[in-house]
Parts: structure tokens; C-alpha cells; sequence
């Protein structure tokens, strides 16, 4: 690990400005410091935000909650509004990592988790994502894990996060501060950036700007899971993962919100598949029809292809899962 300077934040303002100039903010660090060991981050300053007052979950006007950054994992999962109102965070934050990562790892950072993709860690090897220009080794290389959605001939990294799926299904969005004490709010799908020609540039995110919360819409009606298939039970990331809020009346899906995880460079939705189940009766042939629609433009890259026919199976589970009662 290369030397670094460290300081400790005492407000938001303080922070911003400081990243600003070249620093990196450090909260549990479960990310950033495999990173930094590994030297594919070398950062020249740490800013140590643990001390800012971003660590509440508080219940919003309209009957939604706002989380600080500095949330952990294993709070938000238990709180009981959350596993409540909101069942599917819950259940994502559970099926990630271990519980002490769990209890450090916090909310913001968990949004900002870079790939695991084998050659972004491997300074030996071509990466854009880690020096842009390089190539992208993946590609033609060990690529089981990796995307077949929204990927470019750059780059075909996933995004890791479990509970960032849970977010984008539940339509949460991210509050930032930036360096010049402007704030604003962004959805999930406006945060991350495809890779597209720059698969280094991950977020919209400005030097200093920093995430302080993250807003949940109030609680919808239907029902939620949150199903990851992975390679062993715990402590894997997801080859597959769906989180999906579904609500069926009078024989009908009045709603659909879907979101996957392990298949994209960020948790992925289609508006597409969501119109084309709502207002249908729940069937077999439907749900065969909303995978077709949501894999009709994946892209398989070798040892990865077999996440296709996963994701199909996944998601007519899934569907058929929320769907139970009312195709009885």
C-alpha cells in the first residue's frame, strides 16, 4: 500500500471540499482498502467521514424513510419500518457479504462498491475500467461473472451491490452535497453511468460530491422478495438477482417493479417488461414473454452465456413466486 495522507471530517462542507482536492472519502473501508492494499486505488488522501451526522434512519413527510450514508448494512436490514414497509432491502442487505462486513459497511459506500470483476483487481493485466485504453481482458478471458446486459466492446463489468437492486426495484433516490455546498437529488438510474466508451467513469458523481442519504418512497402495496442465485449460500456475489414488488387485483398485476443485479454494469430495470405485465393476468406464457423482452439484447461473452437462460429461469420464478395466490 502506497503512503496517503488521513484527516477526519468534522461536517459535510469540510469533507466535500477536501475530496475536492484530491482526497477520497473512507467510511468502513470493505471496498476501498482490498483496493488500495492491492494498488489499483492510491489514493493521496483519505477523508475519514465516520464523525459526520449521517448515521439516522428518519421517517419522511410523506411516509417514506431517509437513510444516512452512514447507515450500516446490518442496521438498515434490521430496522423494524424497513423490514416492515420495505421487506425487499431487507432481504437483499442479508444476502450480502458476511455479517461483520455487514456491520461496517454503510450505505453510501455500499452504492459506490466497485466491480469484482478478476482483471480490474489484477494490475497485470489490461483493464479500461482501471486505466482506460488498456483493453478490457475479460472479454476473451474468465468472464463467468460478468454482464450481458448494457455492456460495450470496452467493457463488460457488473455492478456488485445486492442492495442496490432492492433501490432501484423500490425507486429510491441518492442525496448529494457537492463542493460548493449545492445539493441534489438523483434516481438510481441517473447515478450510474454505462460504460460506454469510459467504463472508468462509474457515476455522475463530481470530484468531492458526496452521498449524505438515501430516500425511500413510502411503502407500495403487493408483495416482495428477493431472490439471489449464487454460487454457494453466503458470502458469494450474484451470478442472478431479482428484486421484485408485485401487486395483483381483481386477477390482474396492477403492479410490477423489477429490478436484477449480477446480469449489467448497474441494478438494471426495463420499463419495458414492467408496462408489458401490467394490467395482464398472471401465466406462465406472460412471464416466458417479459424474459424474452427483458434478455432480448443480452450478449453473452463465453464462460457467461449460461447467465441467459438463468436470468429467464430466475425471473418466471420469481414472478410465479409473487403471483402464487392469485393464479390458484
Amino acid at each position: 500500500m502506497r503512503p496517503f495522507d488521513y484527516t477526519r471530517a468534522e461536517n459535510t462542507e469540510a469533507a466535500a471540499r477536501q475530496a475536492a482536492s484530491g482526497g477520497t472519502f473512507i467510511a468502513g473501508g470493505t471496498n476501498l482498502l482490498d483496493l488500495m492494499k492491492l494498488e489499483v486505488m492510491t489514493p493521496e488522501a483519505l477523508i475519514d467521514i465516520n464523525r459526520l451526522d449521517l448515521a439516522e434512519i428518519e421517517e419522511t413527510d410523506d411516509g417514506g424513510l431517509r437513510i444516512g450514508a452512514l447507515v450500516t448494512n446490518s442496521d438498515l436490514a434490521n430496522d423494524a419500518r424497513v423490514r416492515e414497509g420495505w421487506p425487499v432491502l431487507s432481504r437483499a442487505l442479508l444476502a450480502g457479504a458476511s455479517g461483520q462486513l455487514r456491520n461496517k459497511a454503510t450505505t453510501g459506500g455500499n452504492l459506490l462498491q466497485r466491480t469484482r470483476c478478476l482483471y480490474f483487481y489484477d494490475r497485470a493485466m489490461p483493464c479500461n475500467k482501471r486505466e482506460p485504453g488498456t483493453g478490457c481482458s475479460a472479454k476473451d478471458g474468465f468472464n463467468r461473472i460478468l454482464a450481458v446486459l448494457g455492456t460495450s466492446e470496452h467493457c463488460i463489468a457488473t455492478h456488485p451491490s445486492d442492495m442496490a437492486v432492492a433501490m432501484r426495484a423500490l425507486g429510491a433516490e441518492v442525496e448529494t452535497l457537492k463542493e460548493d455546498g449545492s445539493t441534489r437529488r438523483l434516481t438510481l438510474d441517473d447515478l450510474y453511468l454505462l460504460p460506454g466508451d469510459r467504463p472508468d467513469q462509474e457515476t455522475v458523481l463530481e470530484a468531492g460530491e458526496l452521498i449524505t442519504a438515501v430516500v425511500l418512497p413510502a411503502p407500495v402495496e403487493g408483495k416482495q422478495t428477493y431472490r439471489k442465485v449464487r454460487d454457494r449460500a453466503s458470502y458469494a456475489f450474484a451470478l442472478v438477482s431479482v428484486a421484485g414488488i408485485v401487486e395483483v387485483q381483481d386477477g390482474r398485476i396492477t403492479r410490477a417493479d423489477l429490478a436484477f443485479g449480477g446480469l449489467a454494469p448497474k441494478p438494471w430495470r426495463n420499463a419495458e417488461v414492467e408496462d408489458l405485465l401490467t394490467g395482464e393476468a398472471p401465466s406462465q406464457d406472460l412471464f416466458n414473454k417479459a424474459a424474452d423482452l427483458l434478455l432480448a439484447e443480452a450478449k453473452g461473452y463465453g464462460a457467461n452465456d449460461f447467465k441467459i437462460p438463468l436470468a429467464r429461469r430466475t425471473l418466471v420464478s420469481v414472478l410465479g413466486e409473487l403471483t402464487e395466490e392469485a393464479q390458484q
